[in-house]
């Protein structure tokens, strides 16, 4: 069946979806944005997801364009037309269209909202779970803010291009200090002398949903957590490492800059976590 999109207030085909080209978001990148997963038939963390919408349009002085409860209606009404039982749901807001201006509209204009939905193939990615990934590490040249979660993604975009061109999948961030701060599209982790460690929230590192859940995990489990900036070379040396986000929920990291990660293979910690995750994460009614 063909794609179907939700923009501005309308179900239209996907391949006929647009905005005006005026819209702020094109024009400036002033929006912001939120991937929610699908797992059979129903939206993962979707409560969670919309919190932060609310503080990243808030941040940003965007008016949200819907109520929560039509919010609602509208995620679940298109995984619903399309029929996507696991993929990914991507819900943008920019603040609207108006004549290119840097300077917000002198006259408020209603903000823009698309959603859209694509399948993924579940076995794909416990495939690459199971084998591991590769990641680089790059100079974090991004702006300061980057707990909003804005679309203004072009530094992200050219990391991971770079962690593509190295044969890698993924890329980590390290700042001026040499810390790594987190990945192009994830949270960064490490396990060392047994301990579970992540960079803590602040305007340097997207707080990432899948991060927050990974931290419930932990404390059930009884896994000791410290949150603090590690290291490349600690990275490096560790027993483990793995990433987070809502695209690949716990993800292992085999090798940093091609030198092997320990054994070379998926260690138990990052294992347990990702079999934990969804029976810890919020998952919604079953819409398809």
């Amino acid at each position: 069946m063909s794609r179907i999109a939700y923009v501005n207030g309308r179900y239209v085909p996907f391949a006929e979806a647009s905005v005006h080209i005026e819209d702020r978001g094109y024009q400036l990148g002033d929006g912001v944005y939120e991937v929610c997963e699908i797992r059979s038939g129903a939206l993962v963390d979707e409560r969670r997801h919309l919190t932060r919408l609310s503080r990243s349009l808030a941040a940003l002085r965007i008016s949200q364009p819907l109520s929560d409860k039509a919010l609602h209606f509208v995620l679940e009404e298109t995984v619903r037309r399309n029929r996507v039982r696991d993929g990914l749901l991507y819900l943008q807001i920019t603040r609207g269209v108006a004549r290119r201006d840097h300077a917000f509209p002198e006259h408020p204009v209603k903000p823009a909202l698309v959603v859209t939905v694509r399948g993924l193939d579940r076995k794909k990615a416990e495939a690459s779970a199971a084998a591991g990934i590769a990641i680089v590490t790059l100079p974090d040249d991004r702006w300061g803010r980057v707990d909003i979660k804005t679309i203004g993604l072009l530094p992200n975009a050219l990391a991971k291009q770079r962690a593509r061109d190295a044969g890698a999948k993924d890329a980590w961030l390290v700042d001026s200090e040499g810390f790594v701060t987190e990945g192009a599209s994830a949270n960064a982790w490490i396990v060392k002398d047994g301990l579970l460690v992540t960079r803590p929230s602040s305007n340097r590192i997207l707080t990432g949903i899948t991060m927050t859940v990974v931290k419930e995990i932990a404390a059930r489990l009884q896994f000791k957590l410290e949150e603090r900036a590690f290291s490349v070379e600690e990275a490096r040396a560790a027993e483990e490492a793995f990433l987070t986000s809502a695209t690949q929920t716990v993800m292992p990291v085999i090798s940093i800059d091609g030198r092997v990660i320990s054994s070379g293979k998926p260690g138990p910690v990052a294992k347990r976590l990702r079999e934990e995750f969804h029976r810890t994460a919020e998952i919604g009614r079953k819409i398809v």
